[in-house]
């Protein structure tokens, strides 16, 4: 396992990008600062055998899937489909920022990453606040399939003293920056109805959601 010590977020240092991408890019899992709380990430390519590592790492079921990190808005058209206004609007004023969105999953998704569900597939996105990140996702040129860095069920790492020695000994790589900016999950909204659903309220509260809705 390799460590890399960042000075933050908000100015990613070229090399350090350059290491992330060669190792996501040969198939391995790494741990990343976000804005929010430290990720396990992979590459989200078609059967990247990191994809099936984070599960393992986390000891997480595979019934659920990843959100993917994107790096613009424009990506919620290039990865969603059928996107309703309202979501766009969210978009718009949270991201970058701690909001997923659940959106229904364009062509451009493979079925490995999606989740089923009665209406068809979706995929969770979210454009990280972390410049650091966006950096990494627009050098690999995908998005970055991700979860929080913690075995299922304990509490999410907002910082790299706090990630646990078993994660940070299972992956190929950890970017440690120091605390995470925001350091509560994400909030996490369902946008694939007529209206917003929140299925997990984290840094942005519902009034907060429900607000820029309608603005």
């Amino acid at each position: 396992m390799e460590v890399l010590l960042a000075r933050g977020q908000d100015r990613p240092e070229s090399l350090m990008v350059a290491r992330v991408v060669e190792v996501l890019r040969d198939g391995g899992v790494a741990v990343l600062p976000t804005d929010s709380v430290y990720g396990i990430c992979c590459a989200a390519t078609p059967a990247n055998p990191a994809h099936a590592r984070i599960f393992e790492v986390k000891r997480r079921d595979r019934a659920q899937t990843l959100p993917w990190f994107v790096a613009d808005v424009a990506d919620l058209d290039v990865y969603g489909k059928d996107v309703p206004e309202w979501a766009l609007r969210l978009a718009k004023h949270f991201w970058p920022g701690a909001l997923t969105l659940v959106v229904r999953a364009s062509e451009a998704v493979s079925p490995e990453y999606a989740q089923e569900g009665a209406d068809g597939l979706t995929i969770a996105l979210r454009v990280p606040g972390s410049e650091l990140d966006r950096a990494i996702v627009r050098a690999l040129g995908c998005p970055v399939a991700q979860t929080s860095a913690n075995t299922h069920g304990e509490a999410a790492a907002a910082s790299g003293a706090e990630l646990e020695p078993g994660i940070a000994a299972a992956v190929d790589l950890v970017v440690d920056a120091g605390p995470a900016p925001v350091g509560v999950a994400s909030t996490i909204v369902d946008a694939t109805g007529s209206e917003p659903r929140i299925l997990r309220e984290g840094a942005l509260t519902e009034a907060e959601v429900l607000l820029a809705c309608r603005s």
